[in-house]
C-alpha cells in the first residue's frame, strides 16, 4: 500500500512535470516496511524518519523547480523528505560518483509510478570499495582531532562519541554492503564487521563488541562520562582496523 501523502506527493509532480515526469519510487527502509504512516506519531511529535522518495524527468526548468519549492512546505507538513528530482540520465550518470548513496537505493526502493529507472544498473564494487575506504578514513581522521579538542575531559569524549556514533553505523552499514550482507539493520551489520575485523567480544563475555557498542549509540541521547572512556580505546581499535580490512579488501 503506497501511503496517500506520496500519492499526493505524485499529483504535484504531475502538475508540475506533466508527461515528462517519467517514474517515482520511495526509497530507504520505509520502501519495503511503508504503512501510511507519517513522520508523526499519534501526539503529533517527531517519532519516524520521514519518507524518502526520487522522482526521474525527462527535463527541468527553473520554472519547475520554483513551483515544487512552493509544495515543500506542504510535503514535509505529511511527512515526506524533499524528493530528489533527476533528469532521466542523471542517475545512471551519478552512480560512480556516489556509490553509497544510490547503491543503497538501487538495494531498497519500491517504484510508485512509471517504469523501473534502476532495472538494469548495478554499482560497480570498485567504486563502493573507494567510497567505504574515503568514509573510514574520514572518520577516523575525524576521531583523532576529536579526541585531541577534548582536552582530556570525559564528559567532552562522551559528547565526542555520541555525536561520531550516526556516521559510524553509516560507515558500517556501507562495509556490510560492499560485503553483500546489508539487511537495513546497523546492527546486525555491526556484528558482521566484529567478525571481519576480528574485533568480536571473547567467549564467555558479552555477545558484542565495540562496533556494536558504538552503533547503538547511534540513536541514544546519554553516555556517562565512566562508560566514554571505557569505550573510546576499542572505539578507536575498531576504527583503525576497518581503515586497514578496507584498504586491502580489493585483493581479496
Amino acid at each position: 500500500m503506497i501511503p496517500e501523502a506520496v500519492r499526493a506527493l505524485e499529483r504535484d509532480l504531475r502538475g508540475i512535470f506533466g508527461s515528462r515526469l517519467q517514474s517515482l519510487a520511495i526509497y530507504g527502509a520505509r520502501a519495503t516496511a511503508h504503512d501510511g504512516r507519517h513522520a508523526h506519531d499519534a501526539h503529533g511529535h517527531g517519532a519516524a524518519a520521514p519518507t524518502r522518495t526520487l522522482a526521474v524527468v525527462e527535463s527541468m526548468t527553473r520554472d519547475d523547480l520554483r513551483a515544487a519549492a512552493t509544495r515543500v512546505d506542504a510535503w514535509h507538513d505529511a511527512g515526506l523528505a524533499t524528493p530528489l528530482l533527476l533528469g532521466a540520465r542523471e542517475f545512471s550518470q551519478s552512480l560512480d560518483a556516489f556509490p553509497l548513496e544510490f547503491g543503497a537505493i538501487l538495494a531498497d526502493h519500491v517504484v510508485v509510478t512509471g517504469d523501473n529507472p534502476f532495472a538494469s544498473l548495478a554499482v560497480d564494487p570498485a567504486d563502493v570499495r573507494r567510497a567505504v575506504e574515503v568514509q573510514a578514513r574520514s572518520h577516523l581522521l575525524h576521531l583523532r582531532e576529536g579526541f585531541l579538542e577534548t582536552r582530556g575531559r570525559a564528559d567532552a569524549l562522551s559528547v565526542l562519541i555520541l555525536q561520531s556514533a550516526p556516521a559510524f553505523a553509516a560507515l558500517v552499514t556501507s562495509i556490510a554492503r560492499l560485503e553483500g550482507k546489508a539487511d537495513g539493520d546497523p546492527l546486525s551489520a555491526a556484528r558482521h564487521v566484529e567478525r571481519l575485523v576480528g574485533q568480536s567480544a571473547p567467549v564467555g563475555a558479552a555477545e558484542h563488541g565495540a562496533i556494536s557498542d558504538v552503533v547503538k549509540l547511534a540513536t541514544a541521547h546519554d553516555l556517562a562520562s565512566a562508560a566514554a572512556e571505557q569505550l573510546f580505546a576499542p572505539y578507536l581499535d575498531a576504527v583503525e582496523r576497518i581503515v586497514a580490512y578496507v584498504d586491502g579488501w580489493s585483493t581479496r
